[in-house]
């Protein structure tokens, strides 16, 4: 199964957005994600360390985010958050005497790699504030 760091990092980035320079802090993100703030505070931390958020430490502190929403490539947050293949990875070894076996994870690894290089592709093509735009 794949991670939701994508996902959350987008929420965050998203929610940022929209309050337009507001410093909100973990708690009230992690009532947006429905999820607890110590997640929230991690994927912010991963997002300030790639330039996405910068954060305000101490009472009324709070995140806001770092660069116009129109200067955030989806494709880079992607990349700043992706932790594992897309598609997965084989958890046995294949039976290197079998014609399939000896040569799937080579032919695995050039799909998943196609699928994943069509994916960044595009949400190269996309920002954060072409995806903003969808919400009112």
């Amino acid at each position: 199964m794949n991670s939701s760091h994508f996902s959350i990092s987008l929420h965050i980035l998203t929610l940022l957005d929209k309050v337009k320079g507001q410093l909100l802090n973990s708690e009230y993100i992690a009532g947006s994600i429905n999820c607890n703030p110590v997640l929230v505070r991690k994927e912010l931390a991963n997002l300030h360390k790639h330039g996405f958020v910068q954060s305000k430490e101490g009472k009324g502190g709070g995140s806001t985010l770092a660069k116009n929403p129109a200067d955030i490539n989806l494709g880079d947050v992607y990349m700043a958050v992706k932790q594992k293949s897309l598609l997965g990875e084989s958890k046995n070894e294949p039976n290197p005497d079998c014609p399939v076996g000896r040569q799937i994870t080579k032919q695995l690894t050039q799909l998943y790699s196609d699928a994943e290089s069509a994916l960044i592709k595009d949400l190269s093509a996309k920002t954060l504030k072409d995806f903003s735009s969808g919400f009112e």
